[in-house]
């Protein structure tokens, strides 16, 4: 692929990946990999196993560099910043599994995370209505470790709202979650995407939670950029159907 597309119109600040490769050893993960994240949008990236999309999202905020391309904020060229680096640039990530300190509560989860993140600065987060309204509120006493699956995940994510990021790299945050739970990641994205202002890059295998809350999508199959648009019309492409068949990540 060539030069990267902003498909929204968006004249704010981007996170641009631009023709991004990474491999480790003779594993090439992904190669020539270029497109934009606007602040303010939503993009969702999809693929079966081993497409290299959570080696694409370690690449973005630096926990990895890529091995050729680069990667930008605006203007600036960030490619092999360290990780703490480009968080202080307002790239923050989720991961796949949770991510809270499990031995203390969920009060103190969030205070951590708050103080971390400069509870004093910015706008309001809006987290105590976050907390209510996913069912947290009433465990604020609790460990996290003694909460449900689903409770643990949404804890991570609005976490992560603490360091009030500019950009926000969700890596499958529905997996492991019940249906009822997987509609809270579309009402946490689109908070987020209000109260912050922040682009949102989702990897996801839920395709409905990609097709409600995503107005593009991107497709990796074997590393490559496969198809990008509105997911209605990438999900009904042949060789987006075709690299799916024979998986059972939908």
């Amino acid at each position: 692929m060539g030069a990267q597309k902003s498909f929204s119109g968006s004249q704010g600040l981007a996170l641009s990946v631009e023709g991004a490769s990474k491999q480790f050893g003779g594993l090439r993960v992904f190669q020539n990999i270029s497109f934009e994240l606007p602040q303010g949008e939503v993009v969702g990236v999809i693929g079966p196993n081993g497409a290299g999309k959570t080696t694409l999202i370690n690449v973005m905020c630096g926990m990895l560099s890529p091995s050729s391309g680069r990667i930008r904020v605006g203007d600036r060229d960030i490619t092999g910043l360290p990780f703490h680096a480009v968080s202080r640039l307002g790239i923050a990530r989720s991961f796949q599994q949770t991510n809270t300190f499990r031995s203390v509560t969920v009060e103190e989860n969030m205070f951590r995370a708050l103080r971390f993140g400069g509870a004093a600065r910015g706008p309001d987060l809006g987290v105590g209505a976050l907390l209510e309204e996913f069912g947290l509120a009433r465990h604020l006493h609790e460990p996290s470790e003694k909460l449900p699956y689903g409770l643990q995940k949404m804890l991570g994510l609005i976490m992560v709202l603490a360091a009030r990021p500019r950009f926000l790299l969700l890596d499958e945050p529905a997996a492991g979650l019940e249906r009822r739970e997987r509609t809270q990641v579309d009402r946490f994205v689109e908070h987020a995407r209000k109260a912050l202002g922040c682009g949102i890059l989702i990897v996801e295998h839920d395709m409905d939670l990609v097709r409600r809350i995503c107005p593009h999508a991107l497709v990796l199959e074997a590393g490559r950029l496969l198809a990008e648009g509105p997911p209605s019309e990438v999900l009904s492409r042949q060789d987006v159907i075709d690299a799916y068949l024979g998986t059972s990540e939908e």
